[in-house]
């Protein structure tokens, strides 16, 4: 694994700013950009007013004049604009993570903290990390990941939770839907095929990162510099299991527990197994948002990001 850092003549950088996330991080983004227009940087934010536009942002943004793109959001506008730098040939500057999510999870991956002090120092001259995102496929669709792709009791979770809800609670959001989803319970299995080989599982995240909802392990040996994918199995059914693997999670236990564990492989498909009484659709979250349904395939993509770490 190679690192490299900024060059010392970056100056220019293209700050990606979702309004509507991380209301009570506000002072955190305001303090991270002082502190790079006082190093002489120059900061343009451009605002997102709807789903797509920081993919577009990314996508079309100025190489040569910028030297970083940066992202002020949560993990879903970070997906975005991942998908954005995944659509060019390689000439897409480094990304920059501001956290100012609900989980924030690919600021814990990588170790970025809440500091704006350490948020900037990254920002000007942090250390490269060339990554590949993971990327699925469903019905003509491709979306690209850097943490993860999941189907099942998380993935419906995911869907039920509405912006407002999750304006007005952040993380009990999550935990409240959590309990209505284990209310309505139907079992369903999953089949799910991993290099050719078959399992079933009753829930099924695709992982390309250690972390999971925020600081919790789910897949203790992942790292986003290898191109592997590590596929966390939740085996056991019943009403209450995902709110004992949620519990185990939490309490840093879940790679201990009886029914869970992880496979790794580079190709993947999920579809559904059988299911009973189950109405509705089987939705897919990738990196937090409710995204495609199944069946699903999952590979790690042939583009790199470059990806901006902490010292």
């Amino acid at each position: 694994m190679t690192f490299s850092s900024v060059p010392a003549a970056a100056k220019s950088v293209l700050l990606v700013r979702n309004p509507t996330a991380g209301r009570r991080r506000r002072g955190l983004l305001d303090a991270v950009v002082r502190r790079v227009r006082a190093a002489g940087w120059q900061v343009d934010i451009v605002d997102t007013a709807a789903r797509g536009d920081a993919q577009s942002i990314a996508a079309a943004c100025d190489g040569d004049r910028y030297d970083v793109i940066a992202v002020a959001g949560g993990d879903g506008t970070i997906n975005e604009v991942i998908n954005g730098l995944s659509l060019r040939a390689g000439d897409g500057p480094p990304l920059a993570v501001v956290p100012l999510g609900t989980a924030n999870v690919l600021a814990h991956e990588i170790g970025m903290g809440f500091s704006a002090a350490v948020i900037a120092h990254t920002l000007m001259s942090g250390r490269l990390l060339s990554m590949q995102p993971g990327e699925v496929s469903a019905a003509g669709a491709v979306r690209r990941f850097s943490l993860m792709a999941g189907t099942g009791f998380d993935a419906r979770v995911v869907a039920g939770v509405t912006s407002p809800l999750k304006r007005r609670w952040g993380k009990g959001a999550y935990v409240w839907r959590s309990l209505v989803e284990a209310w309505h319970y139907r079992p369903v299995r999953y089949a799910v095929e991993i290099d050719g080989v078959a399992y079933q599982a009753a829930s099924v995240i695709v992982s390309r990162g250690r972390f999971y909802a925020g600081p919790y392990v789910v897949a203790p040996a992942a790292a986003l510099a290898e191109p592997t994918l590590h596929v966390c199995l939740f085996e056991r059914w019943g009403r209450w299991q995902p709110l004992r693997f949620g519990a185990a999670l939490v309490l840093g236990r879940l790679a201990r527990m009886g029914g869970y564990r992880v496979v790794t492989g580079s190709q993947v498909h999920l579809s559904v197994h059988s299911e009973a009484g189950e109405r509705r659709g089987h939705p897919v979250q990738i990196d937090g948002d409710d995204a495609l349904t199944l069946p699903i395939a999952v590979a790690v993509g042939s583009g790199t990001v470059r990806l901006l770490l902490p010292d």
